[in-house]
């Protein structure tokens, strides 16, 4: 599924801007640059790039013949073994393309599985992209299956080389089928983990953001992780979580995903559902933006989008722009509640971490409470998972006011004092 290193290391970069395509699935120059982003970051280099407007694409080669051979001129000029496409491609347009132009064709699906292949390190990174792959691969086989088409017909070859093509489906749903099992599984430890979570009253801020926005620097930043943070594309793809201490009577459990992307495979969102699902039990999102990004507003509204699928309705963001000591000033929002700041210096943390103390404080009540002496030791938890502000011993109890979250505001509703 890989492609070898060897193979992608000159390509041509080509789109299509179709009038019948949604502004989401077109192809720009900017897509392009991207896509030129993508292709360093999974190892290629770019020798051309080739931008078609037309109507609708063609059925069978995507792009119509007149323009196949251009691109065939492009890549015999700039010695390319490599047409990487930036829309998505139908697998009886990939098979044409590559048959037309005698080279290995990809589409932007599979150059960013490619990527993801190469950076997952965890085991249930691995899963969640050996997945993805295997979904993107399954109706493309026939297209592999290029001997068969020239043996077409052969007496004493058609019979078993269909049957080897079904029993390779076969074991590649075989292979799904194990595969959505154990991350099922993996589902099921995190759903047990953040049951606990809920139960100690821990709330939980996800980072999000688009891809290189510098969400994993932020997270060193705030709690010293210390996990890589380099400036490519789909760096951090394991999500990793720290505890962060917002003040004496709050702590949160800090979290860093993968970035996001426009064009995202519909195959990796649906296999990395088990890590994505944790957006949708945060109790805040920190939505980062690179303040000095020239396509920032566009970004913006492809993480909005993503995170209105994948987040609960009511979860609230805070919106911070980063690397805002590299953007000039005219450059930096002017709308109400920017946070401007930079994971790289510190500028503005102080800030953040205020408003998200903010943020979190808003889902907090003050609770009445009298609780038996046998009882005491719900005290301590006070003490260390809310504020604290009077404790009076009584004949009938501990009397004390304090402001906790709902879940432990929950949990305490039977010795919410009545008067």
């Amino acid at each position: 599924m890989t492609p070898e290193k060897a193979k992608i290391e000159k390509a041509v970069l080509v789109g299509l801007n179709a009038d019948v395509f949604a502004a989401s699935e077109t192809a720009t120059d900017e897509t392009l640059d991207e896509l030129e982003a993508l292709l360093e970051a999974a190892g290629g280099v770019c020798t051309a790039k080739l931008l078609q407007n037309r109507h609708a694409p063609d059925p069978h080669s995507f792009l119509g013949e007149g323009k196949v051979e251009e691109l065939k001129s492009l890549l015999e000029t700039t010695e390319a073994n490599m047409a990487v496409f930036d829309n998505d491609l139908s697998p009886s347009q990939n098979r044409a393309l590559e048959q037309m132009t005698g080279v290995t064709v990809l589409d932007r699906s599979a150059l960013i599985l490619d990527i993801f292949a190469q950076r997952a390190r965890t085991k249930e990174g691995r899963l969640q992209v050996e997945l993805a792959q295997y979904k993107y691969l399954l109706p493309r086989l026939t297209g592999m299956w290029t001997h068969l088409e020239r043996q077409e017909g052969a007496i004493g070859t058609r019979g078993p080389g269909e049957t080897q093509l079904e029993t390779d489906r076969r074991l590649i749903r075989r292979r799904i089928q194990r595969l959505e099992a154990e991350l099922k599984e993996v589902r099921r430890i995190r759903a047990v983990q953040r049951e606990r979570r809920i139960k100690n009253a821990t709330p939980v801020v996800a980072i999000v953001g688009y891809t290189n926005a510098g969400k994993s620097t932020l997270l060193n930043r705030l709690t010293g992780a210390g996990i890589p943070a380099n400036d490519r594309l789909f760096d951090t793809l394991d999500t990793t979580t720290r505890r962060l201490k917002l003040s004496d009577t709050l702590e949160v459990l800090l979290s860093d995903t993968v970035g996001f992307i426009a064009k995202l495979p519909h195959h990796l969102v649906e296999a990395f559902q088990a890590t994505l699902e944790e957006l949708r039990y945060a109790d805040l999102l920190l939505h980062v933006v690179d303040a000095a990004d020239p396509e920032r507003e566009a970004h913006i509204a492809v993480v909005d989008h993503l995170i209105a699928q994948l987040a609960a309705p009511d979860t609230p963001v805070l919106r911070c722009y980063n690397k805002a000591d590299l953007a000039h000033p005219d450059e930096l929002p002017r709308e109400s509640g920017a946070l401007p700041i930079s994971a790289a210096t510190g500028e503005g943390l102080d800030a953040l971490l205020q408003r998200m103390e903010q943020e979190l404080s808003r889902r907090q009540r003050c609770v009445r409470l009298l609780l038996p002496y046998e009882q005491g030791g719900w005290l301590d938890i006070l003490h260390s998972q809310a504020q604290v502000r009077k404790v009076d011993y009584e004949a009938g109890g501990i009397a004390v006011e304090a402001v906790c979250g709902e879940t432990l505001a929950g949990r305490l509703r039977p010795y919410l004092r009545e008067d």
